[in-house]
């Protein structure tokens, strides 16, 4: 009997143990964790763990990570595109306030950055077996957790409700945010889409179809492994996947991968194999827009995506997929006598259509021959009869089996290259001919003076070219392939008469009209003639050509030339009939109305945000004013006077840099000397807008006190609620409309950079699409947006 009741009294102990384990493991204020040291706080069973996980390139970041599996997968990253945390960064659950807080930096001078934004104060934390990090208040209730932010990947339970996305990672390896992302869209419909791209069905490559079923409804993936669409009253109306009897030990997890599809994983503890997919969005692994990148298209090789380049064009970075192609020759004028070009058919393949002239009813050699002899024709999409003439670059390339669409390309007769083996030659009769030619000289080893000649010409034209090259910097990338062309000063001289009629001057130059002959006839240019050209405007100078030269949107200044004749140094511009937006906003007599000035600031945002989010690397215009902004003779505003701007490396998302830009436009953290990000434009955008409301300058001395300063005049308005109609004066305006703007310019002009949005989110509120929380006084760094 004696032994029975220790027996029964090491059962009881042993099975609290066991059910101590399974519950939540809780972490209390006051504890910390270290990346090289106590690295990371364990759900109760150790499968997944929240904390410091090293990332493959050096350094640590926060996280959730599957920790109790030899391939520790992430499934959630805190701020993911943010540089690495060095090891003495410490993770702390704050005693005093119960905020969870991440240091980093030396001691006595940490920047402390807020893990989870709460209003109350957490009285401890969990990390689930579910995979969910949650922070609790003294009653239980969830604050804050890692589910409700997903970044790449949903597990079992969790949910991405109406206008959630996802977004894919750059790599298997580099976890910050890719190019693709799946949103689950107010509308009921769950669609995949390059990232910057409108929610518009001519840029999605996949959705579940389910457009018009409700706006409260969310993706769901169950333990049993099915992924299905739920509505609001909890009726399942879309199964992705039906759900199977899974076994115990197996780890599910829906993610949407680097290469754009979004897939459904397994993992079996018991046979550790890895993971397998078990479900994926599509078989088609080119059906990804922009997989391969500029001017390059998608084939299928064994069911594994490959990247082909246009024809005449080479890939960037060989390693790089995504950088897209340039091409493997300098473009210059149609109409020169030392070039010559021809068109290459590219069969089966369906590219964005981005068409500026369209020519019905039209044969195929037609459509060529319209091409060849327009300079502006890069090249044409023929299907049926009908020629759609385009600008370089091309995207979101792909070859299918039954598309019916040719792509000819322009491309100049000395770089005509095959492409899938196939000879360029479309004569059947010249590849015959041409075929018979390779096996004679084979015969008579004359193939080695044909090398010997190829390779003198290549290399003499790599030296013609490098001389009339701008010299930069190898490792500055562009957006696009549109070079600019070479003037000589006499060229230039002739075109402007002398540089006669002077149309503008700056601080770095005077600009004159004059006259180009084009195809179509002449056609006005601005030629801006440089002064002063030492260190810092030959730096100005090199950099206006980097960031423009290749760059084309609707809404940026086309650069058509340059000259660099020893030290005269000039740009030429497309003519801008109506000049600068400083010129008609300042003007009383040239006054727009509500709707044409709301129309520039989309036009303004649309060309900052082309620069921030689209090109492939990153710039900062870092000069955003009236004054260089520039209207064409249809009201477009197009931006321009880039001698100022910040081109970003590759991996980089802030610098350091002396401040840069126009007083009354420039950041606060110039001023600071803080690091500068894009938000620096989001802030001289913000002023603009301003201004677009108001029809004043920023600064005016002949106002009264209380308005000689035009964001704290706004500000007051605001806060007075009835006092918004004395900024548009007489002008009728509606004033929820009027309202709203001018909550988008306050949120622009915060002085703290991360609490002013991007210029993504910028155009979204200005074209009404999303809701707009009320904007702290400009001076604060509280944020609920």
């Amino acid at each position: 009997m004696h032994y029975f009741i220790i027996f029964f009294v090491l059962l009881s102990t042993s099975s609290l143990a066991t059910a101590q384990q399974r519950r939540p493991s809780n972490i209390r204020p006051g504890s910390s964790l270290t990346p090289t040291k106590n690295s990371s706080w364990l759900s109760s069973s150790g499968l997944y763990a929240f904390g410091f996980y090293q990332r493959p390139n050096g350094g640590y970041a926060v996280g959730v990570f599957l920790a109790g599996i030899p391939e520790k997968t992430v499934t959630w990253t805190f701020r993911r595109d943010d540089p690495p945390v060095s090891a003495n960064a410490t993770l702390l659950f704050t005693a005093a306030d119960g905020r969870l807080v991440l240091q980093t930096g030396q001691s006595g001078q940490e920047d402390t950055t807020y893990i989870a934004d709460i209003a109350s104060t957490a009285s401890y934390a969990s990390m689930l077996d579910t995979g969910n990090f949650v922070l609790y208040n003294s009653d239980g209730g969830r604050l804050w957790e890692s589910f409700k932010y997903p970044t790449d990947t949903l597990l079992p339970n969790q949910t991405l409700s109406a206008e959630m996305e996802l977004f894919s990672s750059v790599s298997e390896t580099d976890l910050s945010t890719g190019i693709f992302r799946l949103k689950m869209q107010s509308d009921g419909n769950l669609v995949q889409y390059p990232k910057n791209t409108p929610d518009t069905a001519p840029y999605s490559y996949w959705s579940s179809g389910t457009y018009g079923t409700g706006d409260k409804v969310t993706l769901n993936l169950d333990v049993d492994g099915s992924l299905y669409l739920l509505n609001a009253t909890g009726f399942k109306f879309r199964n992705l996947r039906r759900g199977v009897n899974t076994t115990r030990g197996t780890i599910l997890m829906m993610r949407i991968d680097w290469d754009g599809l979004f897939r459904l994983y397994s993992y079996r503890v018991s046979n550790s194999s890895g993971w397998s997919v078990v479900w994926n969005s599509t078989g088609n692994r080119c059906d990804p827009k922009g997989l391969c990148g500029l001017n390059s298209f998608c084939i299928s090789n064994d069911l594994e995506p490959g990247c082909r380049c246009l024809p005449g064009f080479a890939r960037v970075y060989q390693d790089n997929r995504i950088s897209g192609c340039e091409r493997n020759f300098t473009a210059e004028s149609c109409k020169s006598k030392d070039k010559k070009y021809t068109l290459e058919e590219l069969d089966n393949t369906v590219w964005e259509d981005i068409s500026y002239s369209v020519l019905p009813q039209i044969s195929k050699e037609e459509c060529s021959q319209a091409c060849l002899v327009d300079c502006n024709c890069e090249a044409a999409l023929f299907t049926d009869g009908e020629c759609r003439k385009q600008r370089l670059p091309l995207r979101y390339g792909r070859r299918v089996g039954d598309s019916n669409i040719i792509a000819l390309i322009k491309v100049e007769e000395t770089s005509k290259s095959s492409i899938d083996g196939v000879s360029p030659t479309r004569d059947g009769k010249k590849e015959i001919r041409a075929n018979i030619i390779v096996i004679i000289s084979c015969i008579f080893g004359a193939l080695i003076l044909v090398i010997v000649a190829i390779f003198g010409i290549i290399l003499h034209r790599y030296h013609v070219s490098a001389y009339r090259r701008i010299p930069y910097n190898g490792n500055t990338g562009f957006c696009g392939d549109i070079a600019p062309r070479s003037f000589s000063y006499a060229e230039l001289e002739r075109m402007t008469d002398g540089f006669r009629e002077e149309i503008g001057r700056g601080s770095s130059g005077i600009v004159y009209k004059g006259t180009v002959i084009m195809n179509d006839g002449e056609k006005f240019v601005a030629a801006k003639r440089l002064e002063k050209v030492l260190s810092t405007g030959e730096k100005e100078f090199q950099t206006e050509i980097k960031v423009i030269g290749r760059a084309h949107h609707r809404n940026l200044l086309r650069l058509l030339g340059y000259s660099i004749d020893g030290p005269n140094k000039v740009l030429v511009y497309e003519y801008m009939s109506n000049g600068s937006l400083a010129d008609i906003l300042f003007t009383p007599e040239k006054q727009l109305n509500w709707v044409e000035r709301m129309g520039i600031a989309r036009d303004i945002a649309r060309g900052i945000l082309y620069l921030h989010d689209e090109c492939e690397t990153q710039i900062i215009h870092c000069d955003i004013k009236p004054q260089n902004i520039l209207m064409d003779e249809n009201g477009c505003a197009k931006i321009s006077d880039f001698g100022m701007a910040k081109l970003m490396k590759q991996d980089q998302t802030k610098t350091f840099t002396g401040i840069r830009g126009t007083r009354g436009y420039v950041a606060p953290e110039w001023h600071r000397k803080l690091p500068v990000t894009v938000k620096a434009d989001v802030y001289s955008f913000g002023i603009v807008l301003l201004e677009l409301i108001c029809c004043r300058k920023n600064v005016d001395q002949s106002l009264p006190e209380d308005q000689v300063i035009l964001e704290e005049w706004v500000y007051q308005s605001f806060e007075g609620g009835d006092q918004l109609g004395q900024l548009v004066g007489d002008e009728e305006v509606e004033p929820k409309q009027l309202e709203r703007i001018i909550k988008v310019a306050l949120w622009c002009i915060l002085d703290e950079p991360s609490l002013r949005p991007s210029m993504k989110k910028v155009l979204l509120m200005l074209e009404g699409t999303v809701d707009i929380p009320t904007p702290p006084d400009p001076t604060s760094f509280i944020s609920t947006i």
